[in-house]
């Protein structure tokens, strides 16, 4: 199911969760080249700020990953395909022409685009779950980089 923007926004705010740790490390994903090609020009436009966060890249430095705010957004491209996409029942967001799955985690809620080239991860601290401003704020850069399709 997938929902306009003001129905993310309700979505959004009701997601509950927890902070995450920003001194812990993130995950380099290992995609496919095509994959990865995509990451990589993802990575050249993403925001220098997003929701009033400075950009602050993760250890360790990769082109397939970045951060705002020291940990409070996390971006990873080239991610594996959630198992979660196979739930008819699962939750879904757009954001300014982008779709993505929700999942909710104890750490946080974490979105991956949908019906993309390359499978773009975002997670939020529980200071971001309610607003829909960071994950808008990366439909840009993906719409523009990562090409429909599976």
């Amino acid at each position: 199911m997938l929902l306009g923007p003001s129905a993310a926004l309700v979505l959004l705010a009701a997601v509950g969760c927890t902070s995450t740790d920003p001194s812990a490390s993130v995950a380099v994903p290992t995609p496919s080249s095509e994959a990865a090609a995509y990451c990589r020009a993802l990575h050249k436009e993403l925001p220098r700020s997003v929701a009033g966060l400075e950009r602050t890249d993760p250890a360790p430095r990769s082109d397939l990953t970045a951060g705002w705010g020291d940990g409070a957004i996390v971006l990873r491209c080239g991610v594996a395909r959630p198992a979660k996409m196979d739930d008819s029942q699962a939750k879904a967001a757009e954001a300014d022409g982008v779709n993505w799955l929700l999942e909710q985690r104890d750490d946080g809620p974490r979105f991956t685009t949908t019906l993309r080239k390359a499978y773009v991860e975002v997670t939020f601290s529980s200071a971001y779950a309610h607003d829909a401003t960071p994950l808008a704020a990366f439909a840009a850069p993906v719409k523009k980089t990562v090409p429909s399709g599976l």
